[in-house]
């Protein structure tokens, strides 16, 4: 016999007039990750292209890293959908029997392509002329590892080389777009909600890509500053400046455009907009004004914006960066909580609001949330011990 515990638990948390499917939220913590994780793969995409097709010299530090960072986080994105669904066994039906008008199955499209097509690719150009070096230098298993990876082309001619760089920006440039539809599309899956006032917004594919790129910089300058720390050597603060420069502008266009989806909402005063003053000032006051307000937009801003303003020592500089990437990362994880859960709080009604509560253990509990957010961290510690992302070839050897 079905258990249905929960739902007179959440009853007894239940305000105002409620429609029975309203009790329960159906979405939980894992759909709040799954579009933080892909927002993670397309920001950080989006910050190597910086160095690769916009020439941006100065975060060429953290063109591989950012690859690689892409590539772990890509890797795990689908599995907080899958842990979701009630037979994940069968998710590769949407692969094979595909269903061109829905939304959902496009994801498995876009991500096999951006997977297949465009990471895997470029990395592999771009390491390629490492994987001969390494197997040629390399014993055991680690021989036997690159030498597969280089598929048989060893060819590291200055005109090999040269074509590589040329297939790696190609790719680049080819991948952006991608980029922007992988998590744009995301923020389309909420926005075509018309039932749900909260989600029902034109602005929110573009915000969901705003605030992708803002999270995958903050996150790949998180990385950058723990990775020099751990092998001791010391930041490079030309790049790191260039990097908290770049995410102040992103920033600020982000928070720009949530404003004026705010202010839009306000405007029109639709009969939506007294249940979504209250969600806001009520049960989101914590997650959305304190947490993703405040210490996730407010003060990393005036961080960065203050680095910019004053001439402040280098020291206080990493310090700042350290505390404003944490913070951004930390802000877009409740912006996503906010979107994802806010909008399931309150019934279509507009006269009652449900609660959300996190349990512990379960399929779809806690524990397993921040198991599916480490794992990509795990995975990018093996690829960076793998593919060494600074180990650099002197500028001579470099087509470009």
């Amino acid at each position: 016999m079905p258990d249905y515990s929960h739902l007179y638990e959440a009853l007894k948390n239940v305000v105002g007039y409620i429609y029975p499917n309203d009790v329960e939220a159906h979405w939980s913590i894992l759909i709040v990750l799954y579009p933080y994780l892909t927002g993670l793969v397309a920001g950080a995409f989006i910050l190597a292209s910086l160095e690769r097709v916009f020439n941006v010299r100065e975060v060429r530090p953290t063109y591989r890293l950012a690859l690689l960072t892409a590539l772990a986080f890509m890797l795990i994105a689908p599995l907080p959908l899958l842990s979701h669904l009630s037979k994940p066994w069968r998710f590769w039906e949407i692969l094979v029997t595909p269903h061109l008008t829905s939304a959902m199955a496009m994801f498995g499209f876009v991500y096999m392509w951006y997977l297949m097509v465009v990471l895997l690719l470029e990395i592999w150009f771009d390491y390629r002329r490492d994987f001969v070096v390494w197997s040629q230098q390399s014993t055991g298993f680690k021989k036997f590892l690159y030498k597969t990876l280089t598929l048989g082309v060893t060819d590291i001619s200055e005109k090999a080389i040269r074509f590589d760089e040329a297939a790696v920006k190609t790719i680049t440039i080819i991948g952006i777009p991608s980029a922007f539809l992988l998590h744009g599309y995301v923020g389309f899956i909420f926005g075509s909600v018309k039932a749900n006032p909260w989600w029902s917004s034109v602005l929110m594919p573009v915000i969901f890509l705003f605030s992708a790129i803002v999270s995958g910089i903050a996150l790949v300058m998180l990385i950058y500053l723990l990775s020099n720390k751990i092998r001791r050597v010391g930041q490079n603060m030309e790049c790191l400046d260039t990097l908290g420069r770049y995410l102040l502008y992103v920033f600020i266009i982000d928070f720009a455009l949530e404003g004026l989806d705010v202010i839009q909402r306000t405007y029109t005063s639709e009969e939506s907009f007294d249940i979504l003053y209250a969600l806001v000032h009520g049960h989101l006051f914590e997650t959305h004004i304190l947490f993703q307000l405040i210490l996730g937009t407010l003060i990393p801003i005036t961080m960065l914006g203050l680095i910019q303003l004053r001439n402040i020592e280098p020291q206080t500089r990493v310090w700042m960066y350290w505390l404003s990437s944490v913070l951004t990362l930390a802000g877009i994880f409740f912006m996503r909580w906010n979107v994802v859960i806010g909008g399931q709080l309150f019934s279509k009604s507009l006269r009652g609001f449900t609660t959300y509560k996190v349990g512990l253990v379960g399929w779809e509990g806690g524990l397993m949330a921040l198991g599916q957010a480490i794992l990509p961290v795990l995975i990018l510690a093996l690829l960076i011990k793998l593919l060494p992302p600074w180990q650099e070839h002197p500028q001579s050897d470099r087509a470009h």
